[in-house]
């Protein structure tokens, strides 16, 4: 009884936020992706700007978020300085790839291409110089949507595997590293704080308002909300405790929607919409997906506070989000199409629909 107690804390604020906040940002990656595949159809000087993974590609990605992972462990302070300056340059560089302003400023620099460059440089600026969580949840959600636009799944196949190596991979970083390397190495990392690189300059230069420069970041790799989001007293001592989630537990179930939105358009050209797919006839796999991702997500915030450790969020989620479009498939025979291979979204060129 005393456990099923301690399960309301997933009721609070900044669960219930990050919760929300996760869906939204994964079936807005999706969404988003069918929209870039239809203008990438339409503008084929686009189709260079998407990758699609093939096996080799999906069987390396754990292998090398494996070594950037023990890389970042040894040499985070060494490297810190240069991730941040990554950051926030592949920050702004992501917003500006959007496919819609790709398209409007094709031919030059246009008035639309200045205005979002000084949005994303001003977005990028003040998170440097503040390091608040609301601007780095901005970059991370930006990062994590222009993420799934660009990197596609071929097929149900290559997402099996994709989503299999890195469910062993996550297992393995949380619970057994430890054992091999004497601290939790994927926990150690996710809590890391990256040294500032302006503040670093500020003060080698000894400019004025130093002190109003954070001399330290959290990365945009994690959406965060503070345990006291409305302002309440949070037990314990004075520092911020948070709640949050790693880029990769929205961005690779987003990768499966995507794939399976991709799908249930080609079997649905009516839909254009977000509000024509939600009243479309029949059901939509995206509809099986993506309450299996929240399950997930519930599942695994409720492990984490009945187990009082990190727990390996795609442990929860590739098994709720893949199982039931596996299932539901084999029900409807479409398996094998979807195992094999989904076509382009828009392989009809006389149809033309602006969404």
């Amino acid at each position: 009884m005393e456990s099923l107690w301690k399960l309301l804390y997933l009721f609070e604020p900044a669960p219930l936020t990050l919760i929300l906040t996760a869906i939204a940002v994964t079936f807005g990656s999706a969404f988003r992706a069918l929209n870039y595949g239809k203008e990438m159809e339409r503008n084929r000087d686009l189709s260079e700007a998407s990758i699609t993974l093939d096996r080799s590609q999906a069987l390396l990605i754990p292998m090398m978020s494996s070594c950037s992972l023990l890389l970042m462990f040894y040499l985070f302070s060494s490297v810190s300085q240069l991730l941040t300056a990554f950051t926030a340059v592949a920050s702004t560089q992501f917003n500006l790839a959007d496919p819609y302003v790709s398209r409007c400023c094709s031919k030059s620099f246009t008035r639309i291409q200045g205005l979002l460059l000084i949005t994303c440089t001003g977005t990028v600026v003040a998170w440097l110089v503040s390091g608040h969580w609301i601007l780095n949840n901005l970059l991370g959600i930006s990062i994590c949507m222009a993420f799934v636009s660009h990197v596609r799944l071929p097929n149900i196949k290559i997402c099996t595997m994709l989503l299999v190596c890195l469910f062993v991979y996550d297992i393995f970083w949380v619970f057994y590293s430890e054992r091999f390397f004497g601290a939790n190495v994927m926990v150690s990392v996710a809590t890391k704080q990256a040294l500032n690189p302006v503040h670093t300059v500020a003060n080698s230069l000894s400019l004025p308002g130093l002190q109003l420069i954070t001399k330290k970041l959290e990365l945009p790799v994690k959406i965060m909300f503070p345990r006291n989001l409305l302002g309440g007293v949070v037990p314990g001592g004075g520092t911020v405790d948070y709640t949050m989630l790693g880029l990769g537990d929205m961005a690779i179930p987003a990768m499966l929607l995507a794939l399976v939105l991709c799908f249930d358009h080609r079997k649905s050209r009516d839909i254009v919409g977000l509000l024509e797919l939600h009243s479309s006839k029949g059901h939509k796999y995206i509809w099986y997906a993506l309450p299996g991702y929240a399950i997930g997500l519930v599942t695994a915030l409720a492990a984490g506070v009945l187990t009082h450790s990190p727990q390996p969020a795609l442990l929860y989620l590739v098994p709720s989000t893949l199982g039931p479009v596996v299932i539901v498939s084999w029900m409807r025979k479409e398996f094998e199409e979807l195992w094999e291979g989904i076509p382009p979204c828009l392989n009809d060129k006389a149809r033309s629909v602006e969404v």
